[in-house]
């Protein structure tokens, strides 16, 4: 029997404020991480029309001039015209960091503290998640969602559509059925443009040069666009709406397809278990789902502050594995050491690596510094597990 299901994904451009805020954040982490890789930072950033206020907390050695940081960044986004209403040359900028707290920073010091390893910088429970439906071993709807809001961004960027804007959103529905990829249902996608272009015209020229070469393949007749669909999208960028450091924590991770801890990643160094626990969480669910021991993987793991060892790690695979559960989160605990300090260093996270991730996902991206998207531990897995 037929069992036809819709799941729906967004994904928002650098451009987006919020994704221009992650960026900012991250880029301070990354600057300080170059002079100092034991630093620790948690950066918070705003936007709005004329105005980047940068706040939060450091403990380093490192001299990080944000301002510089800040207008570097949205330069590269693309922010560097007066016409936009935000430009990197102008707008205002205001830090307000602080050194982050002693009664924090002891427990995630070794030898310092109640215990003697390097704690959890925080209390929290983290989420990673893996399915075969993709070579990213990624939801169909979360990767089509971001390739569309790069090939957003770079038409803009090459030329192509001279006439786009830094701002813009992407929405993919994807129609399962029996759990198994049928077609692409609906796509949304809302781009910045300039007043030189007509309606007719930008959205000819998005479903063409943007949407059909990404999603063609899984597009029929009945297919719905919704394509700048109030009609304008002139005002956009903080002009249009308010930018905050980790507001688009979905769009970072899995598109709402498995869950998530609620803790954001960018701004955070990798002492910050809501980032390094959430990659060491996704890197173990991937090698996994790489290994054939599941066709999707979700795990869950629980921290107390200060405390290195997790308190819980949970598994579902959602009925698609291939040995049980129990077993494999045991090859999990004997394969993945997921104490802060040992996926700190299993991962590399010392290194200035995060900025890439502040746009288009964390995950499912092969690209240099992604070291949690690794599969090196499948054969091990699948040979251990007996298949």
């Amino acid at each position: 029997m037929s069992q036809i299901r819709l799941i729906t994904s967004e994904s928002v451009t650098e451009g987006h404020p919020d994704k221009i805020c992650d960026q900012i954040s991250d880029a301070v982490v990354d600057e300080i991480l170059k002079q100092d890789p034991m630093g620790r930072a948690a950066i918070e950033s705003f936007c709005t029309t004329g105005l980047v206020l940068v706040g939060g907390e450091a403990h380093t050695s490192a001299y990080v001039n944000i301002q510089d940081v800040v207008r570097r960044v949205l330069r590269d986004i693309g922010y560097d015209k007066q016409e936009y209403g935000f430009c990197c040359d102008d707008v205002g900028v205001i830090v307000t960091l602080h050194e982050q707290s002693p009664d924090i920073a002891q427990g995630v010091e070794e030898g310092k503290g109640e215990f003697s390893e390097q704690g959890a910088g925080d209390q929290g429970m983290m989420y990673g998640y893996a399915t075969n439906e993709t070579p990213e071993f990624m939801p169909l709807p979360i990767m089509l969602a971001h390739k569309l809001t790069r090939r957003l961004a770079s038409v803009r960027k090459d030329g192509t559509l001279p006439y786009l804007r830094p701002d813009g959103k992407s929405q993919v529905t994807v129609e399962y059925d029996n759990g198994q990829v049928k077609r692409v249902s609906t796509v949304v996608l809302s781009a910045h443009h300039s007043e030189s272009v007509s309606n007719e015209q930008l959205r000819s020229d998005i479903k063409a040069k943007v949407i059909l070469p990404i999603v063609g393949d899984l597009v029929d007749a009945d297919t719905k666009y919704f394509i700048n669909p109030t009609g304008r999208f002139v005002i956009g960028g903080p002009p249009g709406d308010t930018g905050l450091t980790g507001r688009k924590i979905i769009v970072d991770t899995y598109g709402g397809v498995g869950a998530h801890g609620g803790g954001c990643f960018s701004g955070k160094d990798a002492s910050k278990v809501d980032r390094s626990g959430a990659y060491m969480a996704r890197y173990a669910a991937k090698n996994v789902v790489a290994a054939g021991l599941a066709d999707k993987c979700e795990l869950q793991v629980a921290y107390a502050i200060g405390v290195a060892e997790p308190v819980g790690i949970y598994i579902n695979t959602f009925g698609t594995n291939e040995i049980e559960e129990d077993k494999i989160l045991e090859l999990i605990r004997n394969n993945f050491d997921f104490k802060p300090k040992a996926i700190i260093e299993r991962l590399q996270l010392r290194r200035p690596v995060f900025l890439a991730t502040a746009a288009y996902g964390h995950f499912g991206r092969n690209e240099d510094g992604f070291s949690w998207e690794k599969t090196d531990k499948a054969e091990t897995l699948k040979r251990e597990a007996g298949l």
